[in-house]
C-alpha cells in the first residue's frame, strides 16, 4: 500500500444516497476541492453515475482512489465475481482501488465471502480489499481465513457511539477502521461542546468532529451537496485537538447513539 493511497484514503467523499444531477454536481465539486478518494457501493445504485461523472473529469486514474462494496445478495460463487465485473463496467474502470464486503453474511459464516473477495483481488479486479460492518470477532476471524491483508473495516463511527472494542480489534488485527455516519446524521450538533471547542481553533463543529475521528486513527467518509460543507469537511488536516479536548469528546461516546441496527438493515450483526 503506497503512502499516497494512505493519505488519500484518510478523507473520502461518500456518495450515498446521491443520484442523478445532484450526485454529479456534488462529486465534481468534491474533486475540484481536492478529494481523490470516492466511496460508492452496489447497494447505492449510483455506480454508473459515479463512473459517468468521473469520465468527464481530467484526473489521471492513478490519482484516484475508488471504493465500491459488494452487496450481500452477491456473496455466492455464481454471483460474486460477475457482480464486481458489472460494478467495474458501470464505473467505467478496469479495477477499483478498494473492494469491500458491504455487510457480513447472514448467519455469520464469513469464510466464503472473504475468499471470493480475495479471489477478486487475485484476478485484478481490485488493488486492495476490505470489509464493512464487521464485529471485532469477525475482524479476528478474517485474519485467519485469508492470507491477504484487509485495508479497512468501514463502520459507523462518531462521537456519540463508543467503538473502543473495534478500535482495540483494529490494533490487534492490523485492520484499520474507516467511518461512515461521521457526524451521526447531524445528531452531534445537538451538543454545544463541538462548537465551543471549534471556536478556540477557528473551526466549525463538524470539523471538530471529523478531526476527533482522525485523531482516533480512523479514516473519514463524508457527504454533502453544499460546496461550503464539502470544503469544510476537507479542511481538517491543519489543526490538532488537544488531549483535553479529545477526552471531553470521548465522554460523549457513552451516549450510545447508534444509527444502523437490525431494524434498519437485515444484515446487521449483533454489535460489540
Amino acid at each position: 500500500m503506497s503512502i499516497y493511497f494512505e493519505k488519500t484514503f484518510q478523507r473520502s467523499f461518500g456518495t450515498f444516497p446521491l443520484t442523478g444531477e445532484e450526485l454529479s454536481k456534488a462529486l465534481k465539486t468534491a474533486i475540484d476541492i481536492g478529494y481523490r478518494s470516492i466511496d460508492t457501493a452496489q447497494l447505492y445504485q449510483n455506480e454508473a453515475e459515479v463512473g459517468a461523472t468521473l469520465a468527464t473529469l481530467d484526473i489521471p486514474r492513478q490519482d484516484l482512489c475508488i471504493t465500491t462494496k459488494v452487496h450481500p445478495d452477491n456473496f455466492s460463487e455464481a454471483a460474486f465475481l460477475p457482480s464486481v465485473e458489472e460494478s467495474l463496467k458501470k464505473l467505467q474502470l478496469d479495477y477499483v482501488d478498494v473492494l469491500l464486503l458491504h455487510w457480513p453474511t447472514l448467519g455469520g459464516d464469513i469464510a466464503l465471502s472473504l475468499r471470493l473477495l480475495e479471489k477478486a483481488q487475485k484476478e485484478g479486479l481490485t488493488r486492495n480489499i476490505g470489509v464493512s460492518n464487521y464485529t471485532a470477532q469477525m475482524m479476528r476471524d478474517a485474519t485467519s481465513l485469508i492470507d491477504t491483508a484487509l485495508v479497512t473495516n468501514q463502520v459507523e463511527f462518531h462521537p456519540l457511539l463508543n467503538q473502543d472494542i473495534l478500535l482495540d480489534a483494529a490494533i490487534e488485527t492490523g485492520i484499520p477502521l474507516s467511518s461512515y455516519c461521521s457526524v451521526a446524521r447531524g445528531e452531534v450538533f445537538k451538543s454545544p461542546l463541538f462548537g465551543e471547542i471549534g471556536a478556540r481553533y477557528g473551526k466549525t463543529a463538524a470539523q471538530v468532529v471529523l478531526r476527533w475521528i482522525l485523531q482516533k486513527g480512523v479514516s473519514i467518509n463524508t457527504m454533502s451537496t453544499k460546496t461550503a460543507n464539502i470544503q469544510a469537511n476537507f479542511d481538517v488536516m491543519d489543526f490538532t485537538l488537544s488531549n483535553i479536548d479529545m477526552a471531553q469528546i470521548d465522554n460523549l461516546t457513552n451516549t450510545g447513539f447508534r444509527i444502523v441496527g437490525e431494524d434498519l438493515v437485515p444484515w446487521a450483526p449483533k454489535w460489540d
